[in-house]
């Protein structure tokens, strides 16, 4: 290969300020999107007294009429104090990274699912370059706003330092603070919790993806109403009655609540996300004088038919055919004539009384002018969702699900699980094939046991993400006295997030044994929020020349070459669920991923002798690869001897189309 001269090709150096270094900056994407709309909206301007891009809102009042435009108080809609902050808070980029664990994973080097232990309005965001538009359904059960312990007290200044002092993994943790409905900020606290999550929850979902919001009486009027800012009204889907528990009241009670809620929105009002649930399966007999019931009855060969899709018409065959007694039929063969063949639509007939008037000489014709619009041909065999979800539809109740809880974990953990059988059934009415679902407040893993069972059951290859705070867990506190017993059993830290983990093992171990399909993904990959491996730069005035001496080792003590790859893999906007190839080679190992989208070669030391050696060795695995797009390969800057070394680096590699940065 040819060394071109020093002078030729610079290599990019990815710092914490670099775009590639932080997680998507939704500011910048907004206002990019603006200025394609309309360019005269965008002008330069002073932001806090440094240049910058600015939006002219005199010409967006010439756009939209003075009236339209306003920021008046007196607005319909939900306001309370701290939700301009709080917006704020969904749009400040993270700088924070995950960390992968191999040890606490399972099946780490096959598996597409992710268990993700950390804060997760900070996890949102780290996900958004990887997963924009890419997640089919979101479930959450947040916390209740029930006057307890509230463990998310956000800091708009830095919350990764907020988030790791809070977990004890800084000296002087945060305390956990208390949110009591005699507090004036009682909804305020909640709100301001939860709205910057919804909001860049949002950006995940595809055009047709769903969100499923469990929650009480409580704040149902207020989630729907910021559900209804950050959706749109107009992709409200329902809200669903689930009735929780069949325990009776007491004598004493006044009533009882034996329902909560699961609120349903939509990304796009203009799609139908929601394929229904299945039509119950009916005998043929029943059938018989039963108005709109559903079921199949089969034609044998012979039969002259006429199915009609609009081109045919009813009466095609003379008037000596006889119509089957029809309510309503699906034209489940697009129109064409098929002999012998079954139809499976709402008949006043019986299979039994069908065969008995052929078996007469009766000729039947089939005419089916009505389709029922309600049915689309890949939801075939399929009904929309009730709004009250209860035995009926086969979901379990809290009493049912701690049983069932129990009995996979071997311990009384918790007393008011989610049953499995309603999220599967929420996952089952919207989700097919390789969907990706994610839950941001994983809890005991519930929604991951769900989408595991629903892929054996049907042979479906979902995904799940979950994200779970590793709240503590206290021996001292009634409420949570089985929880931390169970993991000092395990001898694992005594937080919820272990047992999240801790059920994916268990659900994966039983799954395996039952599953007749030995392909299915039962494994999960677990990621740890962080600190960005990137050293920020933050000099001490007192001490400016050691603040220079340490940032000269940018990358912080104590990273791996796993630690920076992933964090590559999610800045560059690549799924930390892809599978990670290595290669060793001379002197080292070469990371690979994305089919050779992306390489890195993270060796503590390249001499200039090295350079053609490692060069080579790139290039030949990402041809061999042949990445969809050109290949990206990442180098420690402070690996290279000296400029020359780094700078013949980056000429031989992109000499066969692969750019070269430097971390």
């Amino acid at each position: 290969m040819k060394i071109p001269n020093i002078t030729e090709k610079q290599m990019q150096k990815l710092k914490a300020s670099s775009p590639e270094a932080k997680s998507a900056n939704l500011v910048a994407d907004n206002i990019e999107q603006l200025k394609a709309l309309f360019p005269e909206l965008i002008t330069e301007g002073l932001i806090n007294g440094k240049p910058g891009v600015t939006v002219n809102v005199d010409v967006l009042k010439a756009l939209v009429g003075d009236q339209t435009a306003t920021d008046a108080d007196e607005k319909y809609g939900l306001n309370w104090h701290g939700k301009r902050r709080a917006r704020q808070l969904a749009l400040t980029p993270s700088t924070g990274t995950l960390r992968p664990c191999p040890d606490e994973s399972a099946d780490w080097d096959t598996t597409q699912n992710l268990m993700i232990e950390g804060d997760n309005l900070e996890v949102l965001k780290l996900l958004q370059k990887s997963y924009a538009g890419k997640v089919k359904l979101i479930y959450i059960d947040p916390p209740y706003n029930t006057g307890k312990d509230f463990v998310y007290p956000d800091n708009f200044q830095d919350n990764i330092q907020n988030y790791l002092s809070l977990t004890g993994q800084l000296e002087g943790g945060n305390k956990i603070t208390s949110n009591t409905e005699t507090s004036g900020r009682f909804h305020t606290d909640w709100l301001n919790m939860m709205y910057p999550r919804l909001k860049i929850a949002r950006n995940l979902l595809t055009e047709d993806g769903v969100i499923f919001v469990s929650i009480n009486q409580g704040e149902i009027d207020n989630i729907k109403l910021i559900l209804n800012e950050i959706f749109g009204e107009e992709n409200f889907v329902n809200i669903f009655s689930w009735v929780r528990t069949r325990t009776p009241a007491a004598l004493s009670q006044k009533t009882k609540n034996i329902v909560e809620y699961v609120i349903c929105y939509e990304r796009s009002s203009n799609n139908r996300p929601l394929l229904g649930i299945e039509k119950p399966a009916l005998s043929a007999n029943t059938l018989l004088n039963q108005p709109n019931a559903i079921g199949t009855l089969e034609f044998p060969a012979g039969i002259e038919t006429g199915i009609s899709d609009g081109s045919l018409k009813p009466g095609a065959f003379g008037s000596d055919s006889y119509p089957v007694e029809l309510l309503d039929a699906v034209d489940v063969f697009n129109g064409k004539f098929c002999s012998p063949f079954r139809l499976q639509a709402r008949f006043r007939w019986s299979q039994e009384y069908l065969l008995n008037q052929m078996a007469s000489g009766t000729k039947i014709r089939i005419a089916t002018e009505r389709l029922l619009p309600s049915y689309e041909k890949d939801s075939y065999g399929r009904e929309a969702l009730p709004n009250l979800i209860d035995e009926k539809v086969k979901v379990g109740t809290n009493e049912s699900a701690g049983v069932e809880l129990e009995v996979l974990m071997g311990a009384r953990i918790f007393d008011y699980p989610k049953p499995v059988s309603l999220l599967q059934y929420l996952v089952n009415s919207c989700t097919t094939g390789d969907d990706i679902v994610l839950d941001f407040f994983a809890g005991s893993g519930t929604t991951g046991h769900a989408v595991m069972a629903q892929n054996v059951e049907d042979g479906g290859s979902r995904r799940y993400i979950l994200v779970q705070l590793p709240e503590a867990l206290a021996l001292h506190k009634k409420e949570q006295e089985n929880a931390a017993r169970y993991c000092a059993n395990l001898g694992k830290p005594l937080t919820l997030a272990e047992l999240t983990k801790e059920r994916l093992r268990k659900v994966m171990a039983l799954l395996r044994e039952k599953s007749l399909m030995p392909a299915c993904d039962l494994g999960f990959r677990v990621f740890r929020l962080d600190e960005s491996n990137v050293r920020a730069w933050m000099p001490h005035s007192d001490h400016l020349e050691q603040s220079l001496f340490d940032h000269e080792m940018h990358l912080l003590d104590g990273r791996t070459d796993l630690d920076i790859f992933c964090e590559l893999l999610l800045k560059l906007g690549l799924q930390p669920s892809l599978p990670i190839e290595v290669k060793a080679v001379a002197g080292g190992k070469l990371y690979g991923a994305g089919g050779g989208v992306l390489a890195a070669c993270l060796w503590p030391e390249v001499r200039s002798a090295d350079v053609e050696g490692i060069a080579a060795s790139v290039v030949d695995w990402c041809q061999a690869l042949s990445p969809i797009v050109a290949a990206t390969c990442v180098f420690r800057d402070d690996a290279f001897s000296d400029d020359v070394a780094k700078v013949n680096m980056t000429s031989i590699l992109e000499q066969s189309n692969i750019r070269a940065c430097s971390i």
